[in-house]
This record gives C-alpha cells, sequence and structure tokens, in this order.
C-alpha cells in the first residue's frame, strides 16, 4: 500500500466495508521467507519459544503439527479423526489449544508429546483463536469476537468489529500482539487492527502483494496464518497451500 493513502478510500468491496479514515495506513517488508508445506490448508499459526506449531484442516488431512521454520519439514505431527475439521490454534500453559469448524469441539493437548488431554464444547462454529493472557477469544466467520474464561471455557464477552459503524464479517485467524487483535479477513489478503476496548479497526495491513493472486495454484490458496514472536517483534504470515511462510515488519507509514 502507498503511504499516506487515505484509509478511507480503501474499500474491500467483497464485504462492503469501507475502512475508517481515522486509522493509519500499514506498510511492510519481508525481510525473510521460508519454505511451507503446499498441501498445508493452514488454519492456525503459533510461535512459541523457538518453535511453529501448525493447525491444518480439511475433512481427512486436519492436523496439529510442529514445524522447523527453516526447512519447513514436519517435525511431530497428529493427525485429527476424518470428522473433525481443524481450526485456530493458542498455547496456553503447557497446552495447545485446538477449535474445530463445525464440530463444536475443542482439543486440549500436552504441547510437548502432543498427547491428548480433554475437549470443550462451544456454541457455534470455531475458526481463529488467540489469548490475551487472561481470555482466549475466539471467531467465528461473523462480524463478531467471543471471550472465553480458560477455566470454564464459558463465553464471558462479545464483541462486534466494526470499520466505522459497519460491521466486518469473516473474521478468521486470530493473533494478540502488543494489545491489540489481529485478524485476517476470509478470503481476502488483508490483516486488521483491531482494539480489544471498543472493537473499532484501527488500521490495516494490504498483503496483496506478498503472494499474488496470479501465481496461486487453487482459489483456496488464501491468507490465512498469522504469528508472533514475542522474543524478537517477529511476524510470520501464510496462507492455506502456500509454498512459502513470511517475515514481515509492519512499518506506519508517514503522513
Amino acid at each position: 500500500m502507498k503511504p499516506g493513502l487515505a484509509l478511507a478510500a480503501l474499500v474491500m468491496l467483497w464485504c462492503g466495508v469501507a475502512l475508517a479514515d481515522s486509522a493509519p495506513v500499514l506498510n511492510y517488508r519481508v525481510v525473510a521467507s521460508y519454505p511451507h508445506d503446499p498441501s498445508a490448508f493452514t488454519q492456525g499459526l503459533i510461535f512459541i519459544d523457538g518453535r511453529l506449531y501448525e493447525s491444518t484442516g480439511n475433512y481427512g488431512h486436519s492436523s496439529l503439527r510442529r514445524v522447523d521454520l527453516e526447512t519447513g519439514r514436519v517435525e511431530q505431527e497428529i493427525r485429527l479423526a476424518p470428522n473433525l475439521f481443524g481450526e485456530g490454534l493458542i498455547y496456553w500453559r503447557g497446552r495447545l489449544v485446538q477449535l474445530t469448524w463445525r464440530e463444536r469441539l475443542g482439543i486440549i493437548y500436552n504441547a510437548k508429546t502432543f498427547e491428548r488431554r480433554e475437549t470443550f464444547q462451544y456454541p457455534g462454529e470455531g475458526w481463529g483463536l488467540t489469548h490475551d493472557d487472561r481470555h482466549w477469544i475466539m471467531s467465528d466467520g461473523t462480524d463478531e469476537l467471543r471471550f472465553l474464561d480458560p477455566e470454564t471455557r464459558n463465553v464471558v464477552r462479545r464483541l462486534k468489529v466494526r470499520a466505522g459503524k459497519r460491521p466486518v464479517h469473516r473474521l478468521n485467524e486470530l493473533e494478540y500482539i502488543d494489545g491489540s487483535i489481529w485478524a485476517n479477513v476470509w478470503r481476502s489478503d488483508h490483516l486488521l487492527r483491531i482494539a480489544p476496548d471498543s472493537g473499532q479497526v484501527t488500521a490495516v495491513l494490504d498483503l496483496t502483494t506478498l503472494y499474488p493472486a496470479g501465481e496461486r495454484e487453487s482459489p483456496e490458496a488464501v491468507l490465512n496464518g498469522i504469528a508472533h514472536d514475542a522474543a524478537t517483534g517477529r511476524l510470520f504470515v501464510t496462507g492455506k497451500y502456500w509454498p512459502r511462510l513470511y517475515t514481515i515488519v509492519i512499518e506506519i507509514a508517514e503522513p
């Protein structure tokens, strides 16, 4: 995105959302690129203590895996049952928590062994998942984010996401970074920065040139995968069926 472009001029026509002109336009630069399994239908991505973890989807192909960042090689993997569709993923106090799409089932694993420890239920669909150290934050493809109590797994708060006064639908993969919620919008190459107190979109990052749509082998190969390395500030992004995973640095454009 060009520096200084008014955010109000950026309109995502496919979902009818005009983004608020009070939010800054963000630029990015690629600082590294790594191999990524092109058969992985990426649904959730996290980077914890130097290790990359990924949740993949599709019935009969869903998995939880630990991946070597440098080579893209799957180091450890557990396959989900054929009737489960893997979705969002978080690390929580020595456990990995994975959502499923329409099965209303969350699965909790031992983070080291991938041993399945317990499951829990939730209403509606499961899409993206992140946390703010107090609550699990969950998307379901609508304009609403749900905050769950990690102990009871009950919804304690609902947050409507808005660009100005207009709802932003298809919220998908999530990542909590420096006090803000970052969300990928399904079938879009945009990342949105969302204020967790108000639900307002405070910035947009256009990644359409990162892996141009014309170079992708499938219409399903959309952006979906955000992982933040808290130790270094690195941000990793990839997508479904993408052959590469990128490290980017986000920059705020000069006025």
